[in-house]
């Protein structure tokens, strides 16, 4: 118990935490000075389970019966006939010719019969078009109403005209009820992703994103200890504009509309490069490493905030490269094909990221783009 309490003073110490000469009860919550309250770094989990709740409504009553509206079906019914040796040695994995042979004589079936179960079973495993035109409406959603409500309720804020306002008066920064909601429901939104994530349509970039969302709420919640709230807003704001045009390809792209489907993905491109390779990096990023530390003295919290700031960067150069890789193939194609994001099919050879954003991603995201077969 003793060394629990030890360990708990020392990393809570304001000298890790907070700037030279500012304690905890410096910026203790108070009817007068709402300042955050790590207290509340626990609502977004529960929250969490109430936006997977609404995502599955509006997935279950809303997106499906609009995909099938739109002819959007999802996989065939015909499904390979129950077999215990099959599903032993398939098991997800990819079998090889020399198995099919020893099991085609362990069943007296001819080699054919065993590569028409595997195919069945492979369809059989792969998520419909119609279960991932519901998961991309759904993040389309979410995105385009927090990139939304993000830029309404920060517009009045001094910080998104001049970011060093971000620093002045630190760390007596109060948070006011609009940031304090924008900020608990995109920390819910992300932990739901966390969550969801184990269960939705499995991706190639798999532990990108998880490691994605992990550094998008662990850079919230220090942001929410430290007070720094006014740079975190800025983040989720500059990181929720593309994936609407990420998620809203994806959606094109499984409903067949293949020119609504290029025209977002041009949009994207744009915006991604914008926001995630320009504004991210030489403005906030910049901000936080080159101006912050004239206006205000620094501490270690605030390096390992920074830090991760950075990290998302190299998230973001990766899956630019990404971007940039599909949209000079797609390009060279004459139109975008297969999946604006990364996909469980084996058959998918050109991936794209994304927040995936979390994300932090958002974001990123997901997308795969396969060359046009002439």
């Amino acid at each position: 118990m003793e060394l629990a309490r030890n360990f708990s003073q020392i990393f809570w110490s304001p000298d890790v935490w907070l700037p030279p000469n500012v304690t905890w009860d410096n910026i203790a919550p108070t009817p007068e000075n709402r300042f955050a309250d790590y207290r509340h770094l626990v609502y977004p989990i529960p929250m969490a389970l109430v936006v997977l709740v609404l995502r599955y409504a509006l997935e279950r009553f809303c997106f499906s019966p609009f995909g099938r509206y739109i002819g959007i079906k999802s996989n065939s019914s015909k499904k390979a006939p129950p077999n215990a040796i099959l599903d032993k040695a398939y098991n997800g994995k990819k079998i090889k010719q020399k198995q099919i042979t020893a099991l085609a004589k362990q069943l007296d079936w001819t080699e054919r019969q065993v590569e028409r179960w595997l195919r069945l079973r492979r369809a059989q495993d792969k998520p419909s078009k119609l279960t991932k035109f519901c998961e991309s409406s759904w993040r389309c959603l979410y995105y385009t109403s927090a990139f939304l409500t993000g830029l309404y309720i920060l517009w009045d804020k001094p910080w998104l005209w001049d970011i060093n306002h971000c620093y002045y008066g630190y760390p007596y920064h109060s948070v006011s009820n609009d940031v304090w909601w924008y900020y608990m429901l995109s920390m819910s939104f992300y932990w739901s992703l966390s969550f969801s994530q184990f269960f939705d349509v499995k991706r190639k970039d798999f532990w990108q994103m998880f490691v994605h969302h992990i550094a998008t709420i662990v850079l919230m919640c220090f942001s929410w200890v430290g007070n720094l709230t006014r740079i975190g807003s800025l983040v989720l704001l500059v990181h929720d504009s593309a994936d609407i045009f990420l998620e809203g390809a994806k959606v094109a792209k499984y409903a067949n509309y293949q020119r609504l489907c290029d025209g977002l993905f041009v949009i994207l491109t744009v915006v991604w490069i914008i926001t995630r390779m320009g504004v991210y990096p030489f403005w906030i990023i910049y901000s936080t490493s080159v101006e912050a530390p004239k206006i205000l003295p620094m501490f270690p919290a605030y390096y390992i905030f920074n830090s991760l700031l950075s990290l998302l960067l190299v998230l973001h150069a990766f899956w630019t490269y990404l971007i940039l890789k599909i949209a000079y193939n797609a390009f060279n194609a004459g139109r975008m094909e297969g999946d604006i994001r990364s996909d469980s099919s084996e058959e998918i050879s050109e991936e794209l990221n994304g927040a995936a954003t979390n994300n932090v991603g958002n974001h990123i995201s997901n997308s795969n783009i396969r060359q046009k077969q002439n």
